[in-house]
């Protein structure tokens, strides 16, 4: 990797500043993207601003919420018997994720941050209408996510948690690639008072985004025939050696059936 300096900031305050001061500084979460991005030097920062000094970990459930600090591992998350117990898709997803290294190191934050096009939690954020904290203001996943690895952050913005509603019911389903376990296509479906919300993740070529041909249907029948005959177009989506666009368009329908058929 390139030579660069390393800072681990005792306060968000401190940390902010760094990041504001220099456009090449970058901020490092749990590293399960970043630090393998360093070592092929793909990336070349002046200066990497370690977050793990700020605390930023745990769980808050509330009624009607579930609070997870931004630097929460995601086996924290799905292990937690409080998450599972009100958003079971949420602990289900956080259990699918990478092996177990990677999820006792991982964090929600660095996840959400990052926005890989084939990573899981943009899926449960979208889906769910999870609502981003950082160190400057609350950000609705819906203008959160902007693009592939690309989001509304801005260069001195730290995620310091995500608070995401509680809904009736969720699941979250995924056809993981063999090797790295990143979703070739996941989909992730929560059902609301006000109506079913259905994101998709691996698929698209700007990343996670929602599906609202099949939000309208569940909202009429929550069922997993619902969705059986709504076709995803290829357009948009993403070919590559693992799967050409109109195949990740098949699975998008074969798979939110059964995440469908979790929540239900």
């Amino acid at each position: 990797m390139y030579d660069f300096s390393y800072q681990q900031p005792a306060n968000l305050a401190d940390a902010a500043k760094v990041l504001l001061g220099d456009p090449e500084a970058k901020a490092l979460a749990g590293g399960m993207t970043y630090i393998p991005v360093l070592k092929q030097r793909l990336a070349k920062p002046s200066v990497i601003v370690d977050l793990v000094k700020l605390g930023l970990t745990g769980i808050t459930v509330g009624a009607n919420s579930v609070t997870v600090g931004a630097m929460t591992t995601h086996a924290t998350v799905a292990k937690s018997a409080a998450v599972a117990g009100k958003i079971r898709g949420l602990a289900a997803l956080a259990g699918m994720i990478g092996d177990e290294a990677v999820r006792h190191r991982g964090t929600i934050g660095g996840s959400i941050a990052n926005n890989d096009p084939a990573a899981d939690y943009p899926a449960a954020a979208l889906a769910l209408g999870a609502t981003i904290k950082t160190n400057k203001r609350s950000i609705k996943a819906d203008d959160f996510f902007t693009g592939m690895f690309s989001t509304s952050l801005e260069q001195d913005e730290i995620i310091t948690a995500v608070e995401f509603p509680v809904p009736e019911k969720s699941g979250y389903e995924k056809f993981r690639n063999p090797a790295s376990r990143y979703a070739i296509v996941g989909v992730f479906v929560a059902k609301f008072p006000a109506g079913v919300r259905v994101a998709v993740t691996g698929a698209g070529q700007g990343g996670v985004f929602r599906q609202t041909a099949m939000e309208q249907a569940l909202s009429a029948n929550f069922a997993a025939d619902a969705v059986a005959n709504i076709k995803t177009p290829a357009d948009g989506l993403n070919g590559d050696i693992h799967a050409s666009a109109e195949y990740r368009a098949h699975l998008v329908g074969v798979i939110a059936k059964r995440a469908v058929a979790k929540a239900a």
